[in-house]
């Protein structure tokens, strides 16, 4: 399959709702941005917010700015967005990141929230690292979070219980390996990639983070916007056929020197 151009790249985005008119209804954004500024910190993703986003419509704001979702506050129910074209600027930041990893050999960690949408896109770029002569990090053995086991597949940490993977929003897991590392003595990742409450937690400790969130999620834009997260990249986490995120991946590895 040829590497798509950034205008193929943007018409596949909006062709498999990746972006564009997305599913995740625009009740749902609302809900969660509301309940971020109320000071819920499962809507935190491992980042402290304090009490600097208590106002929904800063929320929103930065939403608008940083996803594409709709500015207006009027919009209370039915569809949303997220830009295509920030989502393909997103990917150019963070294939700046992953060249600048490439060229300094640097130790990368990989994890995800989203296994069912996501693990793909994270495996094949943890590879395309290793390839170039990064360390993948190996987690240690035997870690616990939210009552389930943190264990690595394919070069990418996730949460099991009860022999299943699971979708999780939590920061535990990440928190687990960076404090796992550490005592065992061995050194932090430079650099996390990863979605969810792994990169809030990752970036709210001072790691260079990115990740992947979908409109819903506005932690991780906000952290973005504080400089906690390096690269926030805005797409739908979890689509109905994720090998629709393949070519978008593809762009990515291409842009980063990686293919």
């Amino acid at each position: 399959m040829p590497i798509p151009s950034r205008a193929a790249l943007v018409g596949h985005l909006v062709q498999h709702r990746i972006a564009g008119d997305v599913a995740t209804p625009r009740e749902n954004n609302l809900s969660h941005y509301r309940q971020l500024a109320n000071g819920d910190r499962h809507y935190w993703l491992g980042l402290e917010l304090g009490d600097r986003w208590s106002d929904e419509q800063d929320v929103l704001a930065v939403m608008a700015e940083r996803c594409g979702v709709n500015d207006d506050p009027g919009h209370r129910a039915g569809q949303d967005t997220i830009d295509p074209e920030l989502t393909a600027a997103a990917l150019d930041r963070l294939a700046a990141r992953l060249r600048k990893a490439a060229a300094g050999r640097e130790r990368v960690l990989f994890a995800t929230g989203h296994p069912g949408g996501l693990l793909d896109v994270h495996r094949r770029t943890a590879a395309a690292l290793r390839a170039a002569g990064c360390e993948i990090v190996r987690i240690p053995g035997g870690l616990t979070a939210d009552e389930g086991m943190v264990f690595q597949f394919a070069d990418v940490a996730m949460l099991e219980r009860g022999a299943t993977l699971w979708h999780t929003h939590s920061p535990a897991p990440m928190a687990a390996i960076l404090d796992g590392l550490e005592h065992a003595g061995r050194p932090l990742p430079d650099l996390v990639v990863a979605d969810h409450g792994w990169a809030g937690c990752a970036g709210q400790r001072g790691i260079d983070a990115v990740g992947y969130a979908d409109c819903n999620d506005p932690a991780l834009f906000i952290g973005e916007a504080e400089g906690a997260l390096q690269v926030t990249v805005p797409l739908d986490d979890h689509i109905l056929d994720p090998q629709a995120y393949d070519p978008m991946t593809d762009y990515l590895l291409d842009a980063a020197g990686l293919l």
